[in-house]
């Protein structure tokens, strides 16, 4: 793990083993409950899983409910708002697939 890394959980946050983790990440597995005028008590919290061998870039953030499978790459820059599946290299904002590993991407 590099420096400035923000892991804020209020449920359950679990990293798998030979994980990359780049500067300036954010993870962070609830939100604040929103009402009609506005932020109200409580929290609405999902768990996060980070598999094993992934590679998160710099300046990542990872939302609440989020699963990343094994081997699994996030380019730098990243929102990640939904799964992730095995070896798979995904990027932007909202993060999408770019390709899966052994396979030529082809822009």
């Amino acid at each position: 793990m590099n420096h400035n890394c923000s892991i804020t959980c209020a449920k359950e946050i679990t990293i798998g083993g030979n994980c990359n983790l780049a500067n300036n990440i954010v993870i962070v597995d609830h939100d604040h409950n929103i009402g009609d005028t506005g932020v109200v008590a409580g929290l609405n919290s999902k768990l996060i899983y980070i598999g094993n061998n992934v590679w998160i870039g710099a300046n990542v953030t990872i939302l609440k409910g989020v699963i990343i499978g094994d081997d699994a790459i996030v380019a730098a820059g990243a929102v990640v708002r939904q799964d992730i599946p095995n070896c798979e290299i995904w990027g932007g904002v909202p993060a999408r697939k770019i390709c899966k590993l052994g396979e030529r991407y082809v822009n």
